[in-house]
């Protein structure tokens, strides 16, 4: 299995997210196991803890605008 950092924000058709518990007091599940399983089998276990989040930064333009003096 490979644990994953981030994850996308779609899935393929077909993508599984399996939860694996169990019984702690009635009515309720301990979840012992997380995995992501996508359609070409791949695993992600997602158990782990993730790193702390990574602030998005804007994407800086490749060609600077310059403002033309008239």
């Amino acid at each position: 299995m490979t644990a994953i950092g981030r994850l996308p924000r779609r899935f393929p058709v077909g993508t599984r997210y399996v939860l694996e518990g169990l019984p702690a007091e009635p009515g309720q599940v301990r979840v012992i196991s997380r995995v992501l399983v996508l359609p070409n089998g791949q695993q992600f276990d997602l158990t782990q803890p993730s790193p702390e989040p990574v602030t998005r930064r804007r994407a800086r333009r490749s060609t600077a605008r310059r403002r033309s003096k008239r």
